[in-house]
């Protein structure tokens, strides 16, 4: 079984112009991303999707590998979709799994990685995976950057929403409260399923690409972690991310090694 990650990532943004070779640390962000991955046990291989020529040639040159995908894709899933083309042109290997790694997440650790794969590994229902934690914050449950979700007893998501899910007045707060978190993993063929399937009225006012999935009679499962990331979608996020990673146990195992 071939289980890739593909990091997709552009220049364009409209918070944050550039954002994937924005440094931390000394070392652009999609290096960190890409460097990370790397490190995980289950991925047979990694690689960077983009539509700018910029990201891949500094990919490269840190031994990396990046696939060149249309400027058009308007969700990162149809620019993952045609990089696994890509790459299954380029290997002769059909992928099975694929893990979609955000861009903007320059604390991504590898366990996290495992942790989405690992339920694809025992059961053949499952065709997609996203990795969910714990609310930690008043600022995190009302921040509609963070997309909260509710699940079932058996950890199948059951609604996502960047409202805060379930209802305070009602109760809520003896719920677990739990976040989608920056991993989603997919079977190579629900992948392209999913970027058939006609755009829903959930998804699009939710903003959330799994209510797709959902309303179509999908079911996504969701995987507990316990690492604590932050994504970057502003500067002031760069600069409070560099601020943790200066103490991050994973950054000195390759900062003498790339710029």
């Amino acid at each position: 079984m071939t289980i890739v990650g593909v990091v997709p990532a552009r220049m364009a943004s409209t918070r944050f112009p550039g954002k994937p070779l924005a440094k931390i640390l000394g070392i652009p962000m999609v290096g960190h991303v890409f460097l990370r991955s790397k490190m995980s046990e289950t991925l047979d291989d990694v690689y960077v999707a983009t539509c700018d020529s910029a990201i891949a040639e500094y990919v490269k040159s840190i031994g990396g590998k990046a696939v060149m995908t249309s400027a058009s894709h308007e969700r990162c899933t149809d620019r993952i979709a045609e990089a696994v083309e890509k790459i299954e042109a380029m290997t002769g290997s059909r992928v099975e799994i694929v893990v979609n790694i955000q861009g903007d997440e320059p604390m991504v650790f590898p366990e996290m990685i495992d942790e989405s794969v690992a339920p694809m590994l025992v059961d053949d229902s499952v065709v997609a995976t996203n990795l969910m934690a714990p609310v930690r914050t008043r600022r995190e449950w009302h921040d509609p950057n963070e997309v909260k979700v509710v699940v079932d007893r058996e950890d199948y998501a059951l609604y996502f929403s960047r409202e805060p899910i379930p209802s305070e007045k009602k109760g809520g707060v003896q719920v677990p409260m739990l976040k989608q978190v920056c991993i989603i993993a997919f079977r190579r063929d629900f992948l392209f399923v999913f970027n058939r399937l006609e755009p829903t009225p959930l998804e699009k006012a939710e903003s959330v690409d799994m209510l797709r999935a959902m309303e179509h009679g999908y079911r996504v499962k969701m995987v507990p972690t316990t690492s604590v990331t932050y994504s970057v979608d502003t500067p002031e996020d760069l600069r409070s991310v560099q601020e943790r990673m200066e103490d991050d146990r994973l950054v000195a195992r390759y900062s003498g090694a790339v710029k």
